[in-house]
């Protein structure tokens, strides 16, 4: 690595010349760096907003999942069983799901041997349970904290390995050429008040991309609060979007940001909704629930059957209470809340289905109240919001249907590679996955994809980068026109207004695109967004250079969103209805309750659209939004014999 100076039209900017830049602190950022290092690879460094930032430190549920292989008793399982489970959630390419799983194993282990405590019996079995789309029992845990520990372990690696980290810095461009990417430009925070704005440029062969979902875009949000996601310029670079459509919704808490899933619905809290300010106090899913029972049903069967799903709405299904909380929150403008202390309005034991009352029952949780059944069967989750000032015994929880995970992304290959050579999307910025997948293969992909781009970089794509000369005459145009970006955003003499614009941007998001969906509304958001980004310039005021990088923020929220509404758009108007995690308006279908507003009676999707995926680009001249619909590869079937594999690999003709 050479770090030195470029100077463009008589500027000087830092450079940093490297092999791979690693963009992202998260589970995968960081295992990305560690692989390559390991693989022979030292010439990297890593950029980061923030270490102490981003998803995988701040976010988990009651047990925060990991996917994985089945690793302990007697049932059946292997890598294509894995990958049929992966590939059967539809929209996802065979031979991703196919390397999702093969890796499944090898990177689990490298965690537990580092560190993180999975938890195994005395024979050395890690064990599994049974999670979200799983048929079999390949989940575990390190508790509510777990990819929290994954990051943890994972950069004490890279702590000890000297890799170097440059930390404060916000990427704001990549760069690349004839569809290669060789560079990106960022701002360091701690030299944004200088006459270059702190901008600094590297200049390398291979780019990770690990920055995380698109979090910034919706105002309902269960992504932590220091995480927006850098997914926009990727598109604005020329990187390809997949699967665009497919986000995970479900109830969480708002104040503090965490899901509540698992325990925290199977102890049967009291829902309650409050005006504004937190005056006329109602139990409101009585108004819509005739049988005590099932409401008790519904409310636990949220537990693990968390993230909301329209399958799960007919017959009044767990998903209708995701519907009630926002149609009481966005729909009539309260606030909903979970009550632990107290039990919903004629409780019954006895009124329980035999699921709820058997699970119940062989937890020994018949307590008199939902916190004491709470600290019986999962006390962490009651001191996990205890640590985060929020005091169960004593308070409400505040609550929303929020945005939760991106399924899809940036389209990849199978060693992790977009479209733009040399650009490595990992982790959850990259589009694995379709319309449903087990809880917990996130975290799984982080660790596969990851190693995956470290090994390709490792043997094919080890060059130096280019000469500082060469560099400066490529780039020297878009570095400048960002500079110039810079300058007319901090010139205007208005007031600083970047935060109130985001706000205005995630709001419009949150109401027509997540997961209550209509084809007007979606049009409408549509054309207000794209007229935001055509008047980004004029309407942003930056008089304080501190918030010079939420304005950029902002910027890349914008594309984001934009394209991302696009393909919400595209996929109604092909016939597209209500499927993973999202209803879609259909005037010809059916309310799931009477009394409810026109804007939830839907249909499910039949299914076919689920044989497809959906690639999406854009031209950042012409604003314009491409969509490519293909068949969706199957899963490959190889020819495994050990003798040929063996030479090929010999070879080093099977990382290419």
């Amino acid at each position: 690595m050479k770090i030195s100076t470029i100077t463009i039209n008589d500027i000087k900017y830092d450079l940093v010349s490297v092999n791979t830049v690693i963009v992202g602190t998260g589970a995968a950022g960081y295992n990305a760096a560690d692989s390559l290092y390991d693989l022979g690879q030292k010439d990297i460094c890593i950029v980061t907003e923030g270490l102490k930032m981003g998803t995988s430190r701040n976010t988990g549920s009651d047990k925060q999942t990991y996917y994985k292989l089945t690793l302990s008793g007697d049932g059946n399982d292997s890598v294509h069983e894995m990958a049929k489970t992966l590939f059967n959630g539809g929209s996802m390419h065979g031979d991703i799901a196919l390397t999702e799983a093969a890796l499944s194993a090898k990177g689990f282990y490298k965690l537990a041997s580092i560190g993180v405590p999975f938890p195994h019996n005395k024979y050395g079995e890690y064990v599994g349970y049974k999670t979200d789309h799983d048929p079999r029992q390949r989940a575990t845990s390190a508790g509510p904290l777990t990819s929290k520990y994954m990051t943890e372990k994972l950069e004490i690696q890279v702590k000890n390995k000297k890799i170097m980290i440059f930390d404060g810095f916000f990427v704001i461009g990549i760069l690349q050429n004839k569809d290669t990417a060789y560079g990106i430009i960022a701002i360091n925070a701690n030299k944004v008040d200088q006459d270059n704005f702190g901008i600094t440029i590297f200049n390398c062969t291979n780019i990770i991309y690990a920055t995380g979902g698109p979090a910034g875009i919706y105002e309902t949000s269960v992504y932590p609060i220091s995480h927006t996601g850098s997914t926009g310029i990727a598109f604005e670079a020329g990187a390809r979007g997949i699967n665009l459509t497919e986000s995970q919704y479900g109830i969480a808490s708002t104040k503090f940001r965490w899901n509540l899933s698992g325990t925290y619905q199977q102890v049967i809290p009291r829902y309650i909704s409050t005006d504004m300010e937190g005056n006329d106090e109602k139990e409101f899913l009585d108004e819509y629930f005739v049988e005590k029972g099932r409401l008790f049903d519904c409310i636990f069967l949220k537990g693990y059957q968390w993230p909301f799903d329209p399958r799960k709405i007919d017959n009044i299904g767990s998903s209708i209470i995701d519907i009630l909380v926002f149609n009481e929150t966005a729909i009539k403008g309260r606030r909903v809340f979970m009550d632990f202390r107290r039990n919903p309005k004629g409780f019954d034991f006895s009124l329980l289905n035999d699921e709820s009352y058997t699970y119940l029952k062989n937890s020994n949780a018949f307590q008199q109240t939902p916190i004491e059944r709470l600290e019986h069967m999962n006390k962490p989750a009651i001191e996990l919001y205890m640590n985060n000032g929020i005091d169960l015994y004593k308070e409400n929880l505040e609550i929303a249907v929020c945005a939760q995970h991106n399924n899809g992304g940036l389209e990849a290959n199978i060693w992790y590679e977009s479209n733009i050579r040399h650009l490595f999307p990992v982790g959850e910025v990259n589009g694995t996955f379709g319309v449903y997948r087990p809880g917990g293969s996130a975290l799984n992909s982080t660790q596969v994809s990851s190693f995956r781009a470290a090994q390709y970089i490792a043997q094919n794509y080890d060059a130096d980068p280019m000469s500082e000369d060469d560099f400066t005459n490529l780039s020297k145009i878009q570095i400048n026109d960002l500079k110039k970006l810079a300058d007319c955003l901090t010139e205007n003499i208005n007031n600083t207004n970047v935060l109130q614009l985001r706000k205005r941007y995630q709001k419009l998001m949150t109401k027509t695109g997540a997961h209550i969906r209509g084809l007007q509304e979606v049009t409408e958001a549509v054309n207000t967004s794209l007229k935001e980004l055509k008047l980004f310039k004029e309407n942003t005021c930056v008089n304080d250079r501190a918030y010079l990088i939420d304005a950029f923020r902002n910027r890349d929220i914008l594309i984001t969103q934009y394209v991302y509404l696009c393909a919400i758009k595209e996929y109604i108007e092909k016939g597209g209805r209500s499927r993973g995690s999202y209803l879609v308006r259909d005037d010809e279908g059916k309310l799931p309750m009477e009394g409810l507003p026109e804007i939830f009676r839907f249909k499910l999707d039949d299914q076919e659209l689920m044989k497809k995926s959906c690639s999406v680009s854009f031209n950042k001249d012409s604003l314009k939004v491409n969509f490519d619909w293909q068949d969706v590869r199957p899963i490959p079937t190889e020819d495994n014999w050990f003798e040929n594999v063996w030479s090929e690999y010999r070879k080093r003709n099977i990382i290419k």
